[in-house]
């Protein structure tokens, strides 16, 4: 069956829109002469692009990255690793690329920033001052908000919603688990990074256990009732897993509020569930150093004007990615690579003493619902005065009971875009 032309052609869009600049030829020209300091917290998809975006516009500027890791470990794609497609090596990038750019790398992490002294301390214990700062801190996990759940738990009952070890650890886990084991994933309430992760992850979990421990069941406890692209699971759940897949959502008392680590024991209000691995996803909040920022209201988010990308709590500090208040925009990695963008170049037109313009943005999330099928969302938005919306009739969604040659051209595409996104951020 041929692919659908109208998935072609919204393909077509998205990446016009992705590759879209706001800055001409007259505007890069006038921008080289500006000499500033831009720092920039956090080197993952939103960090890392925007750095390099900076430093394309603003040449003369002096960028630097701060980044405790010399390794970025990625989260897109980390679901393959967990179900055994793809190796964690594979997902791993250096920061050669920006220094070839130009860009210093501070390997420190930022501990404080002054707002009013516009300077970022770091745990080494330098100083650096910013004429503009862009904080791209991702996520950090509420360790107090599920009970029984804090970081010692996490190296029993791994979340592996940061990419490295915790995912390394959860695929060991499965490994070791005998055929017929069974595993428990628990699902947090909005908002939180990557809203189709854990569905993806729950299809090749399943996958695996399928081909390798065909006696073994995962089990999803989920605490909203709906969840993105869920028609789309559904489907491939019921035509691939249905004997090693159950989704139980929260009026079906699958919403989890404590746990026992030391057994692997999850407990809901009328039941308690075994596990013999189990996979706690917990709520989640900006990275720490928003709080001490003071770009972090009371939700544990980052509100912003969403034409430039600057706090709304702290001047001069704009802020990008999973640790922004950008609904209807998706906390993704998509979203955070233009999002760093277009922040680039409303900090290029602010430095130079112009208004940052609104842009129209977009999304697409793809997710594998197994080894070599994938499905996808897409949303288009616009960011005029200061608040995101949706474009209506825009993006999409991929069509239900679609032919298996359609499921397969979605995950190359998935791997073209992760190929693209990387090269982009880390060069």
């Amino acid at each position: 069956m041929a692919l659908d032309t109208n998935l072609l052609s919204r393909r077509k869009l998205l990446a016009a829109i992705a590759s879209v600049t706001l800055i001409s030829a007259s505007d890069l020209k006038a921008f080289a002469q500006t000499r500033a300091k831009v720092v920039v917290i956090g080197g993952g998809f939103g960090g890392a692009t925007a750095a390099r975006f900076i430093k394309s516009y603003l040449p003369n500027a002096h960028v630097t990255l701060v980044e405790p890791n010399p390794i970025f470990t990625a989260c897109p794609f980390s679901n393959l690793v967990i179900g055994g497609q793809r190796s964690i090596a594979d997902q791993e990038f250096g920061y050669r690329g920006l220094v070839g750019d130009s860009i210093e790398i501070a390997q420190a992490l930022a501990t404080d920033v002054d707002s009013q002294a516009r300077t970022v301390t770091l745990d080494n214990g330098s100083v650096l001052r910013y004429d503009r700062l862009i904080m791209s801190p991702g996520i950090s996990i509420r360790w107090d908000a599920l009970e029984g759940y804090d970081r010692a738990a996490a190296e029993l009952m791994p979340h592996a919603w940061k990419a490295g070890a915790q995912t390394v650890l959860l695929r060991r886990q499965l490994e070791a688990m005998e055929n017929g084991g069974t595993v428990v994933m628990s699902a947090p309430a909005a908002p939180f990074r990557c809203p189709p992760g854990p569905y993806e992850r729950a299809s090749l979990i399943a996958n695996y256990l399928k081909t390798e421990k065909p006696a073994s069941k995962l089990i999803i406890l989920d605490s909203k009732d709906t969840f993105s692209k869920m028609p789309l699971f559904q489907e491939a759940w019921a035509e691939h897993y249905p004997d090693h897949l159950e989704w139980r959502g929260a009026s079906n008392d699958g919403r989890v509020n404590r746990v026992a680590a030391d057994t692997k024991t999850l407990y809901t209000d009328f039941d308690e569930i075994r596990a013999d691995v189990a996979n706690v996803i917990p709520p989640q909040k900006a990275g720490d150093i928003a709080e001490r920022a003071g770009v972090a209201d009371a939700t544990g988010w980052c509100p912003i004007n969403a034409t430039s990308f600057e706090s709304t709590r702290q001047p001069n500090i704009h802020v990008i990615g999973d640790a922004t208040i950008a609904n209807p925009m998706p906390k993704s990695a998509f979203s955070a690579n233009l999002q760093a963008k277009v922040c680039a170049a409303s900090i290029a037109r602010l430095l130079s003493g112009n208004d940052a313009l609104p842009t129209t943005l977009a999304n697409t999330c793809y997710s594998f619902i197994t080894s070599d099928r994938a499905v996808s969302i897409a949303g288009v938005y616009r960011n005029d005065d200061g608040a995101f919306s949706s474009v209506d009739g825009a993006g999409g969604i991929s069509p239900l009971a679609a032919d298996a040659s359609i499921r397969e051209a979605e995950a190359l595409q998935a791997e073209d875009w992760f190929r693209t996104i990387t090269s982009e951020a880390f060069g």
